[in-house]
């Protein structure tokens, strides 16, 4: 069970890195003072990059949990 809960770590850190990632894109983007849809197209497609890392972020904490659950 260790390594479930190395592997969980590992994803949901990787998953809050992710999430990091597209908090600083989109307040780039919010300075960068553009317009409404250059500003919509740009957040659009941090969108997909986090909501991938919300479900990184989810499994690696589910991974830990049950990886302490079943071996605790």
């Amino acid at each position: 069970m260790q390594a479930m809960i190395w592997i969980g770590t590992l994803l949901a850190l990787l998953g809050i890195a992710a999430i990091a990632y597209c908090i600083v894109v989109a307040v780039s983007a919010k300075r960068a003072s553009l317009s409404d849809e250059e500003l919509r197209a740009r957040l659009q497609r941090v969108v997909p990059i986090n909501m991938g890392a919300v479900l990184a972020s989810v499994l690696g904490l589910m991974s830990v949990v049950m990886g302490v659950v079943l071996g605790g």
